[in-house]
C-alpha cells in the first residue's frame, strides 16, 4: 500500500498545465525558428571587397550589383586594406584587376563555404559576360576534413549545451537561487572549473581524436571554456531569478533562437532579415565566429566575439549574485526555523506554496 498521500487535483493541475504549456510554446518556437530560418536560404548582400580607383574591378562590381542583390560591394582605400578585410572576416572575397588585363578574385572559404561559392559563381559569370579572364584563389581555405565548414558550429553547440546543462543540474540539485553569496561563489567556481575541463575535452576531440584540426588546440580549448562558462552563467542567472521558467528561457535564447541565428548552419547573409544580425550578440553565433577566428583567421577578427562572450559572462555573474541576494536570502529566511534546506527554489518565481 502506498503511504504517499494523494495530492488534490487543484494543487497539481495548474502547475502541470503551466509546464506543458511552456514546453508546447518552446516546441512551437523551435519549429518556427528552424523552419522559418533554414527552409529556403537565399543569399543577399554578401559582402565583397573592391579597391577604390580599381576601375576595371569596380566596373564589373557595378555590373553585378545592377543585376543581382546577392553581392554587396565594400570599398577599401588600397589593396592591403582589402586583403586585411578578407582575413579579418569583413568580406567573403576581394575583386581586383590584374596587370595582364584580367581579374583576380580572392576568397576565404573558411568564413562560410556556401558564401564563398556564391561569390565565385557570381563573378565567374560576370567575368564571362565581360570577356575578362578570372583567376580565383582561396586565401583562407576550409580544412579538407570539414568541407562544409560546419565543425565550428557543432563544436560551439556542444560547448553551449554542456554549459547550460551543468547549470541546470546544479540548480536542480542545490536549488536555483543560492542562499548566500558564499554558496553563489562556490557555484560560479564549480561552473568555471567545469567549463575549463569541457573546453579542453572538446578541443582534444576535434583535434587529436577526430583529426579535424591539426593546430590551435589550446586556442579552441580557451574559446570552448569561455563559451561553456557564458552559457552556464546565463542559465544560472535566469534560473536564479525565475526558477524552472528560467530554464525554458535559457533554452529559448541559447538553442531555439541561438542555433539558427548563429550563422553556423548558413552564413548570416543567407538568413531572413530578422535573423541576420543575431550572430553578433547571441552566444552560439559569438562562439562560432570566435572558433573560426581562432582556427583560421587573423586574431584581429576575434575582438567583438571575445568581448561579446565576456560581456555575457559578466551579465550572468551579476544576475546570479543579485538573485542570491533577493530570492536566495528570502528562501534562507523561510528555512531559518531549522527546517532542512530543500530544492523548493527550483520552482518558477511566483509559484504557490
Amino acid at each position: 500500500m502506498d503511504d504517499e498521500p494523494d495530492i488534490p487535483v487543484r494543487e497539481w493541475l495548474p502547475r502541470t498545465a503551466a509546464l506543458l504549456a511552456g514546453t508546447l510554446a518552446l516546441a512551437t518556437a523551435f519549429i518556427a525558428a528552424y523552419v522559418g530560418a533554414l527552409h529556403d536560404p537565399a543569399p543577399r548582400d554578401v559582402p565583397v571587397g573592391v579597391v577604390l580607383g580599381d576601375q576595371r574591378a569596380q566596373a564589373v562590381m557595378a555590373a553585378v550589383r545592377g543585376e543581382t542583390d546577392k553581392i554587396e560591394p565594400v570599398e577599401y582605400d588600397n589593396a592591403a586594406a582589402a586583403d586585411d578585410g578578407l582575413t579579418a572576416r569583413e568580406v567573403y572575397g576581394v575583386l581586383t584587376a590584374t596587370p595582364e588585363g584580367g581579374l583576380r578574385l580572392a576568397t576565404a572559404s573558411a568564413s562560410a563555404p556556401a558564401a564563398a561559392d556564391v561569390v565565385d559563381q557570381v563573378f565567374a559569370e560576370a567575368a564571362r559576360r565581360s570577356g575578362l579572364p578570372l583567376t580565383v584563389t582561396d586565401e583562407v581555405p576550409v580544412e579538407r576534413t570539414d568541407p562544409r565548414g560546419l565543425v565550428p558550429f557543432y563544436v560551439a553547440v556542444g560547448y553551449i549545451l554542456g554549459g547550460y546543462l551543468a547549470a541546470t543540474a546544479l540548480g536542480l540539485r542545490m536549488g536555483t537561487a543560492p542562499r548566500s553569496l558564499a554558496a553563489a561563489g562556490l557555484r560560479i567556481a564549480a561552473l568555471a572549473a567545469y567549463a575549463v575541463v569541457l573546453g579542453v575535452v572538446g578541443a582534444l576531440v576535434v583535434g587529436p581524436v577526430l583529426n579535424i584540426w591539426h593546430h590551435d588546440v589550446p586556442a579552441v580549448a580557451a574559446v570552448g571554456a569561455l563559451a561553456a562558462f557564458a552559457a552556464a552563467m546565463i542559465a544560472s542567472a535566469m534560473q536564479g531569478w525565475l526558477g524552472l521558467l528560467g530554464t525554458g528561457l535559457a533554452i529559448l535564447l541559447l538553442v531555439v533562437l541561438g542555433n539558427p541565428g548563429s550563422g553556423g548552419i548558413y552564413a548570416p547573409e543567407f538568413l531572413p532579415a530578422w535573423m541576420r544580425g543575431m550572430h553578433r550578440w547571441n552566444v552560439p553565433g559569438l562562439t562560432t565566429d570566435l572558433i573560426k577566428s581562432a582556427v583560421y583567421f587573423d586574431r584581429r577578427s576575434m575582438g567583438w566575439p571575445l568581448g561579446g562572450l565576456a560581456l555575457w559572462v559578466a551579465l550572468g555573474v551579476v544576475g546570479l549574485l543579485t538573485a542570491t541576494l533577493v530570492r536566495g536570502r528570502r528562501a534562507a529566511l523561510r528555512h531559518s526555523g531549522g527546517t532542512p534546506p530543500t530544492c523548493d527554489d527550483a520552482r518558477p518565481a511566483g509559484a504557490g506554496g
